[in-house]
C-alpha cells in the first residue's frame, strides 16, 4: 500500500509515498490551480474511480471520472460558438508525467473557499485513494486582482496571481478597451489557451522564451473537424474567414486567438500531437493586428496560421506541412522557419482584395535528415485560391528547399494567371546565390523596386506596424538593434540602452531611429559594467513604446 505524505510528514513509514498539491491545508492557492499527486515510483492510472473536489460543507463542486467521457470535455475561456451556444473543448482531465498525475478541473475554484479533496481507490492502480476530509485540505486565495489590473502575473508554483495562462486571460474583462499584460514566470504550462473575440489588447509575455513553455497535444482529431464532423451548433467556430473550410477547425490551437490587439512574446508554444497525428496549430490568430515577437513555436502539420494581419520578428517556427497558412496579411522578418521533414513552408489563402503573407529576411533551415529539394516553398489549389500571394525577399535556404520552388495544384501555370509567388535575392545559407532558373514557370523574381515596397511592413499591413525593438550581437559589446514603429512616426525616436530595472530616465541615451521608416536598425554598445541590459524603444515624448530581449554584459 502506498503511504500518504502530508505536507512534510508523512502517514506511514514504509511503502511508497505520495506529496499532494496543494499540500495538506495550504492556503492562499490559486483559484484555477490543478491538482497534483507525486509519486516516488511512475504510477498507474486505473480505468475506473472518480476524484471530487468538495466544499468545507462537504458539497461537491466538482468530479472527474476517469471512465466517463463526459468528464473529458470543459469550457475554456468563455468560448462561444458562432451560434451564441457555449463550446465544449475536449481535453485530458488526467494526464500522468513521469511520476506526477495532475488533474485539470472543470473549471475554476471561488476565490475564499476551503475545499478537500476525495479519490476513489483504483484511480490510481495500488493507491487506496483519499476518504479523510482531512486529509487534502486546502484554502483558495481571498480575493482576485483588483478589477481593471493592467498587470497579471502567472506562475506555475502558485506564487503569481493564477497558476495557469488560461486564468489570467480569464481575468480580463469582457469588453476591454485598455492594455492588459499578463508576465509568465518560468516554467511549463500544460494547456489549451483560448482568447475569445471580446478580450482584445492582452499581452502575454514570457520571462524567459527558452524556459517559459506552453504545451500540449490539441488537434484536429481532438478539437477540429475530424473530431466534430457530426458536431452541431456548439461546435461552429465564430469569425469564420472561409465558411465551410473553417467550420469546426478554429478549436484545435494550442493557443487560439479570436481578439483583435493580441501580442504574444519571449516564450515558447509546443504542440505536443505526434508526427503524423493531424493539423495541429501551435498558434493560431483570427483577427486584426496579432504580433509575434520572439517566440518559439513547434509543431508539425500548420504550425502557425494567421488569418487577419499579422506580424511576425525574431521568431522561430518548425513544422513540416504548411506550417505557415491562413488567409491573413502576414509579415514574417528575421525569423527561422525549420523544416521537420519533407513537406511545403506555407499555403496561403488570401483573396483578391487582401495582401498573403511576406517574408523578409529569413532562413529557411531543416533538421538532420529532410532530404535535399524535398519541401516547397509553398502549394496552393490555384481553382480555390487563385490570388495566392506567397512573397520571400532576402532569404537564405539550405539545400532541401525544391528547385521548382512553388507546387500548384492543377499543375498548369494557364490556369493561374493571378498567382504571385514571388522572390527576391534568395541566398544559400552561406550566401551564395540560389539558382532560380528552374522555379515553376509562373513565380516571379521581382525587381529592386518591388522589393523594397514589399520589405515595408506599412505597406503589407494597411498602415499597422507594432513597435518592436530585438537586439542581436556583433561581437564584444556591440548589438545590432533592430527596430519597427508606425508610419509616421518622429525620427527623433530612439533606442535608449537601459539596465534591467531601471527607470526610463536612467537609460544611456543610445542612438535615434533617424528616419521616419517603418524599419530600421542602429548599432549600439553595452557600458563597460557587467549586468543585465536591453534595449528600450522611447518615443520623442519620452515614453517607452517597446522593450528588446535582455543581453548580459560580462
Amino acid at each position: 500500500m502506498l503511504a500518504i505524505a502530508l505536507g512534510g510528514g508523512t502517514a506511514a513509514a514504509s511503502g511508497p509515498q505520495v506529496h499532494f498539491g496543494p499540500q495538506g491545508h495550504q492556503r492562499r492557492v490559486c483559484v484555477d490551480t490543478p491538482l497534483r499527486l507525486t509519486f516516488d515510483r511512475p504510477p498507474q492510472l486505473g480505468t475506473t474511480g472518480a476524484i471530487r473536489v468538495h466544499l468545507g460543507d462537504s458539497t461537491v463542486v466538482d468530479s472527474i471520472d476517469v471512465a466517463d467521457p463526459e468528464s473529458s470535455k470543459r469550457t475554456i475561456g468563455g468560448a462561444v460558438s458562432d451560434t451564441g451556444q457555449p463550446h465544449l473543448f475536449t481535453y485530458h482531465p488526467v494526464v500522468v508525467s513521469g511520476d506526477t498525475v495532475t488533474v485539470h478541473l472543470h473549471q475554476r475554484l471561488e476565490y475564499g473557499e476551503t475545499y478537500y479533496v476525495t479519490m476513489d481507490p483504483g484511480m490510481v492502480a495500488g493507491f487506496p485513494g483519499v476518504r479523510d476530509p482531512s486529509t487534502w485540505r486546502f484554502t483558495t486565495r481571498a480575493a482576485p486582482p483588483p478589477a481593471g489590473a493592467a498587470r497579471l502575473t502567472v506562475a506555475a508554483d502558485g506564487s503569481g496571481d493564477f497558476c495557469t495562462v488560461q486564468g489570467a486571460v480569464d481575468a480580463v474583462p469582457l469588453g476591454n478597451q485598455r492594455p492588459v499584460r499578463i508576465d509568465v514566470r518560468a516554467g511549463t504550462y500544460d494547456e489549451i489557451v483560448y482568447v475569445r473575440p471580446d478580450r482584445p489588447h492582452i499581452t502575454v509575455s514570457g520571462q524567459d522564451r527558452d524556459r517559459t513553455v506552453i504545451r500540449y497535444a490539441n488537434n484536429d482529431r481532438l478539437n477540429g473537424d475530424s473530431a466534430r464532423a457530426s458536431g452541431g451548433p456548439a461546435d461552429v467556430c465564430p469569425l469564420r474567414a472561409l465558411p465551410t473550410p473553417d467550420l469546426h477547425n478554429c478549436w484545435r490551437a494550442l493557443v487560439g486567438v479570436d481578439a483583435p490587439d493580441f501580442t504574444l512574446e519571449n516564450i515558447t508554444l509546443r504542440n505536443t500531437t505526434p508526427y503524423g497525428g493531424s493539423q495541429a496549430e501551435a498558434f493560431r490568430g483570427n483577427n486584426q493586428r496579432i504580433t509575434l515577437n520572439r517566440v518559439t513555436l513547434e509543431s508539425y502539420q500548420d504550425t502557425l496560421r494567421l488569418q487577419g494581419t499579422g506580424f511576425v520578428t525574431d521568431s522561430f517556427i518548425r513544422g513540416d506541412v504548411d506550417f505557415v497558412w491562413g488567409t491573413g496579411s502576414v509579415l514574417v522578418q528575421n525569423s527561422t522557419l525549420e523544416s521537420a521533414h519533407a513537406g511545403y513552408v506555407t499555403q496561403v489563402r488570401n483573396d483578391a482584395e487582401h495582401h498573403g503573407n511576406v517574408f523578409v529576411h529569413n532562413r529557411l533551415t531543416r533538421v538532420p535528415g529532410v532530404p535535399d529539394g524535398s519541401v516547397h516553398l509553398g502549394r496552393i489549389q490555384t481553382n480555390r485560391f487563385p490570388y495566392s500571394q506567397a512573397v520571400y525577399l532576402d532569404t537564405a535556404m539550405d539545400a532541401h528547399i525544391a528547385p521548382v520552388g512553388w507546387q500548384i495544384t492543377p499543375d498548369d501555370c494557364a490556369q493561374a494567371p493571378n498567382l504571385q509567388d514571388w522572390e527576391y535575392g534568395s541566398t544559400d545559407l552561406a550566401g551564395r546565390p540560389v539558382d532560380t532558373g528552374t522555379r515553376l514557370a509562373c513565380s516571379r523574381q521581382v525587381s529592386d523596386t518591388e522589393a523594397a515596397r514589399w520589405r515595408d511592413p506599412g505597406f503589407v499591413l494597411g498602415g499597422w506596424v507594432p513597435t518592436t525593438v530585438n537586439a542581436t550581437p556583433t561581437g564584444g559589446r556591440g548589438y545590432a538593434v533592430s527596430w519597427t514603429a508606425a508610419p509616421g512616426h518622429a525620427p527623433a525616436d530612439r533606442i535608449a540602452v537601459c539596465r534591467v530595472g531601471l527607470p526610463d530616465v536612467a537609460c544611456r541615451p543610445g542612438a535615434p531611429t533617424g528616419t521616419a521608416a517603418t524599419t530600421g536598425t542602429v548599432a549600439l554598445t553595452l557600458p563597460p559594467l557587467p549586468g543585465r541590459y536591453e534595449f528600450r524603444y522611447l518615443t520623442a515624448a519620452g515614453q517607452r513604446a517597446a522593450t528588446s530581449n535582455v543581453v548580459t554584459a560580462r
